[in-house]
């Protein structure tokens, strides 16, 4: 019989293309990689991989066992969410992915309060930049900003929330300074990996080409409450603050529609459905917030 982890290590390797980026995804150590890829080539009697300079590249017979690896793991996620499907428990884990603005300026108290109301659930905010993958059980629930409902993946089922906008923004002292004439022009205040959004335009202040840029919203956000320049947010974000106001001479831009969505017999058990019944309610509230519109402007 062919032991499951050593294909796991085995796709691994062959997804990443090191030993290094294995260890590193299956959160292991080089040479317990190293061991299982060894126990798979001996039992099956091939050498899968060829140690090239610049990585591991697959061999003919490799290529043939990726194939099977592949539908391996399909079952394997298959059979774990028609299991997972059937326990209708309100005891256990509830994994939530979603980006770390929207876990940090608008559903953490609503987290607290789903998590007081169900203590016996087990929960974990994955509040990364790459969001999880829910078709491979990385996550029991997404909610996931799309601007068409038809980019989504087919498998996964859905509930529509709010409509979600952005602004640009300034601090709310630098707008009382340029009011009063301070000839100092604005910077954009940029996450490096982005850069300046297409529909996003300085309204009626002076912008330098020289931006400021930053790895994260974290900094973005801190930056602009400093008064370095101007920036993009979500409205849920920028109107909340009582240090930001938009730049005035701009304009709304719709990001997209935020959706719950969970995945095949998952979304069927109990735990999953009390919480995505509570935030559908929840997102339902916020929606003048979402769209930029709970705020009278400057």
């Amino acid at each position: 019989m062919i032991d499951w982890d050593d294909v796991r290590y085995f796709l691994a390797v062959a997804r990443g293309g090191s030993v290094r980026a294995a260890a590193e995804h299956l959160g292991v150590n080089h040479a317990t990689v190293l061991r299982r890829i060894a126990q798979l080539e001996e039992r099956l009697g091939v050498q899968m991989f060829e140690k090239l300079p610049s990585g591991y590249r697959l061999t003919a017979a490799g290529e043939e066992v990726l194939e099977f690896a592949d539908q391996m793991e399909a079952s394997s996620h298959q059979l774990e969410t028609r299991v997972f499907g059937r326990d209708q428990s309100v005891r256990g884990r509830l994994r939530v992915t979603l980006a770390p603005p929207m876990a940090t300026h608008l559903l953490m108290p609503d987290f607290a309060d789903f998590a007081r109301l169900h203590p016996d659930i087990e929960m974990d905010v994955l509040s990364f930049g790459e969001l999880a993958n829910l078709t491979n059980r990385e996550a029991d629930v997404a909610i996931r900003v799309v601007y068409e409902r038809k980019t989504l993946p087919q498998n996964l089922h859905g509930m529509k929330g709010p409509e979600l906008f952005g602004a640009v923004y300034m601090s709310r002292d630098r707008l009382a300074a340029w009011r009063a004439g301070a000839p100092d022009p604005f910077r954009w205040i940029v996450i490096s990996m982005h850069g300046i959004p297409d529909w996003a335009s300085a309204g009626e202040v002076r912008t330098t080409d020289v931006p400021f840029r930053t790895s994260d919203a974290g900094a973005q956000i801190a930056a602009v409450r400093q008064g370095l320049g101007i920036t993009t947010l979500p409205c849920f974000v920028g109107d909340a603050d009582p240090l930001l106001v938009r730049v005035p001479g701009t304009d709304l831009h719709m990001y997209g529609t935020v959706w719950l969505l969970t995945q095949g017999e998952t979304r069927k058990t109990k735990r999953v459905r009390l919480f995505t019944e509570f935030l559908s309610r929840r997102l339902a509230a916020y929606a003048p917030l979402l769209a930029g519109l709970s705020v009278a402007r400057e």
